[in-house]
């Protein structure tokens, strides 16, 4: 089923990111992304200058939704995750820069970091399989008592 995932994932392109400050006060924020569907990671290019980027140094744990780009209200789709911003010296993340720019080149232009999200647990909606059809994903060496 991870491969149901991967490619509603790849055929989207926004995603909507939520954090927590350092007063626990969620900010959300919405982003282009490139996915790498063999480490199950999200790049995004956000200035430095932004909100999200000073949270995202402080508390680098956030949540988040991908929907369709172009909705169905019959047709109900879309993926709930929760994830992890990697730091830049993470081995995972190396790739981060080169990868979105390989799929964006036009972004390399734009002054900014790229970051990297780990895909921790994904739960996609997919109503085409059925009324309410739920699909889950756990990285592997996340505790599954998390997301019962």
């Amino acid at each position: 089923m991870k491969d149901a995932i991967i490619e509603f994932i790849k055929k989207q392109s926004c995603a909507s990111v939520c954090c927590v400050d350092a007063n626990g006060l969620p900010y959300c924020f919405s982003c282009y992304y490139v996915l790498n569907a063999d480490a199950m990671l999200l790049y995004f290019k956000s200035s430095t200058e932004t909100k999200h980027s000073s949270i995202l140094h402080q508390n680098p744990k956030v949540a988040g939704t991908i929907l369709p780009d172009k909705l169905n209200m019959l047709q109900v789709r879309g993926i709930q995750f929760d994830a992890m911003i990697l730091s830049k010296e993470d081995v995972l993340a190396t790739d981060a820069f080169s990868k979105y720019h390989q799929h964006n080149p036009a972004a390399i232009a734009i002054a900014g970091d790229v970051y990297c999200i780990q895909l921790d647990h994904i739960k996609m909606t997919d109503s085409t399989l059925g009324f309410g059809k739920k699909i889950n994903w756990q990285r592997a060496d996340q505790p599954t008592a998390l997301h019962a």
